[in-house]
């Protein structure tokens, strides 16, 4: 599928899931060179940056969060081609950012008319949507993250340990993703720069586009730090779960132990043995069983070692 959007002084093309012959018409019209083209036609495992007389090549994967809830992640590609005159996007798959980037330019040019910007910002609102689209997409697992905290506080933290690994397994991929772009953005727009197509002005807004990246990347750590920091957080509420269990159960087992040895030693039938003859053995004997049990839960309870 090929959308084109017109601006002043240039067109923006953008090839969706493109077949070869669509790809050769586009690089045929806009004059880009065969080493280019092939770079079009299959999707490529890692950042890339190619350049010609005519344009420049920018490769790139941004991170996107599965279908389900607590899905995996994945990458989606996304291929710059920029010219004086023209930028040609190719994408394998549906990217959402593109695609709303698409239905807001339709609806300003008709609302509008033809827009007055140049190829340098066009790039420039290319790379804000994607990078706002990360933005969201982080946001959106830390705000997983605090119904996540709230469980752990409650009471639950057995069941949020899978729950924090999986938040900070996303960030942790979002984080890798981000910088892996770092080099190849960089290089990608000292090219243009170089070039001197877009003007003195275009040095600053490349710094836009990199800032804009540096702060999704710095949010992502933030919020991998957090959830580090809650997953501490919570082996030590578990840990500290699992020993005040454990202390409970010890102390039960110390109670039970001396009347468990009460019980066994008069159930000894030897001569000698006191209240043997005795109507109320049973109740003399369940009394003292009492008297050592409350002796020791007073002396627990006054070392606090129960309750």
């Amino acid at each position: 599928m090929i959308f084109r959007h017109k601006y002043r002084g240039g067109v923006w093309v953008d090839l969706e899931q493109p077949s070869e012959e669509e790809i050769r018409q586009i690089a045929g019209e806009f004059s880009i060179s065969e080493r280019l083209e092939k770079e079009l036609i299959f999707p490529t495992p890692t950042p890339l940056v190619a350049s010609d007389a005519e344009a420049t090549l920018l490769v790139l994967h941004f991170p996107t969060q599965g279908a389900e809830e607590n899905g995996d992640m994945g990458n989606q590609e996304v291929d710059f081609i920029v010219g004086d005159h023209f930028v040609v996007t190719t994408r394998y798959e549906v990217i959402a950012p593109l695609y709303h980037l698409k239905k807001l330019l339709e609806a300003q040019e008709l609302m509008a008319g033809r827009d007055s910007i140049t190829t340098d910002v066009l790039l420039e609102i290319l790379f804000a949507h994607l990078y706002t689209s990360v933005r969201d997409n982080t946001n959106h697992i830390a705000n997983r993250l605090e119904h996540i905290e709230k469980d752990m506080f409650n009471g639950h933290e057995h069941t949020t340990v899978r729950a924090i690994s999986s938040v900070n397994r996303e960030f942790l991929h979002i984080e890798a993703a981000l910088a892996n772009q770092e080099e190849p953005l960089d290089r990608f727009l000292r090219v243009l720069a170089e070039r001197g197509s877009f003007g003195i002005s275009f040095a600053e807004r490349a710094q836009r586009i990199l800032a804009e990246r540096t702060q999704v990347a710095r949010l992502v750590s933030t919020h991998r730090a957090v959830a580090t920091e809650l997953r501490e957080t919570n082996s030590a509420l578990v840990e500290t779960r699992q020993n005040e269990i454990m202390k409970t159960l010890t102390t039960v087992n110390f109670i039970f132990l001396p009347l468990g040895l009460i019980s066994w030693t008069f159930t000894m039938r030897t001569e000698g043995m006191p209240f043997i003859d005795s109507p109320n053995a049973f109740w003399i004997v369940l009394g003292i069983m009492l008297s050592v049990a409350l002796v020791l839960i007073a002396f627990f309870i006054k070392r606090r070692w129960l309750f």
